[in-house]
């Protein structure tokens, strides 16, 4: 099972940038995909980006400019580069981690770190 652990999360002023970090407990090489997801109060969890095994990124439309996500494979991060932010990115920040192994799939999840952006 892999763990994961994010830091960087914390209170920053609208326009300003935050670095969030994910730590894996294990090698993520093997690992298909590794993404970045939030949740707002009151609301449900979405999707902020994803970055394949192949290096292939997905971004939400919310975040798109804005946001960059990245893997290290030998240090077994993963980060999210958030710039620009803006109150409405207010959230708790969760990593997780998809693993395919023949026709299982298995999701790993972070316990979050929070954003709060102030206006």
């Amino acid at each position: 099972q892999v763990q994961l652990v994010e830091s960087g999360g914390g209170l920053v002023q609208a326009g300003g940038s935050l670095r969030l970090s994910c730590a894996a407990s294990e090698s993520i090489f093997s690992i298909n995909a590794l993404g970045w997801y939030r949740q707002a109060p009151g609301k449900q969890r979405e999707l902020v980006a994803t970055v394949t095994s192949g290096g292939r990124t997905n971004v939400a439309d919310s975040v798109k400019g804005r946001c960059t996500i990245s893997r290290d494979n030998v240090k077994n991060m993963v980060y999210l580069q958030m710039d620009s932010l803006k109150p409405e990115d207010t959230a708790v920040y969760y990593c997780a981690a998809e693993r395919q192994i023949g026709p299982a799939r298995y999701v790993y999840w972070g316990q979050g770190t929070q954003v709060t952006v102030a206006s």
